[in-house]
């Protein structure tokens, strides 16, 4: 086996002469010094992976909202330039627009005569 191939593995430590006592700490320091090396670099990748799970989960729901509210544009868009028309049309046949413009500064009743649910609200 190679050394240090396998993070779980501490087997590849010497075992310190019984008469070396420093040598014998230094090794405990250097068994344990990995050790929580290899806790923090798994905590770092747990971490790293919660974020990117996260940031995708994010992701998702703005792609989600921006489609709404792309339909939501597009369903307005549409509604106007109806609208747009309806007046366009609305305007060649009504008479209080065209003969009596102060009946807009003072508001006049909606018109009956329009066929289309558009109500006409004083200025």
């Amino acid at each position: 086996m190679a050394q240090g191939s396998d993070s779980n593995d501490t087997s590849y430590t010497k075992s310190p002469s019984p008469g070396n006592k420093q040598g014998s700490t230094d090794e405990m320091r250097k068994v344990m010094r990995r050790e929580k090396n290899r806790i923090a670099a798994q905590k770092s990748r747990m971490r790293q992976t919660q974020k990117a799970d996260s940031l995708h989960l994010e992701s998702e729901s703005l792609e989600k909202e921006n489609a709404a509210l792309r339909k939501e544009v597009k369903r307005l868009t549409e509604e106007a330039k109806y609208l747009t028309t309806v007046l366009t049309n609305h305007e060649a046949v009504c008479t209080g627009i065209s003969h009596a413009p102060t009946d807009l500064l003072y508001g006049t009743p909606f018109h009956q005569h329009i066929n289309v649910n558009v109500q006409h609200y004083p200025l």
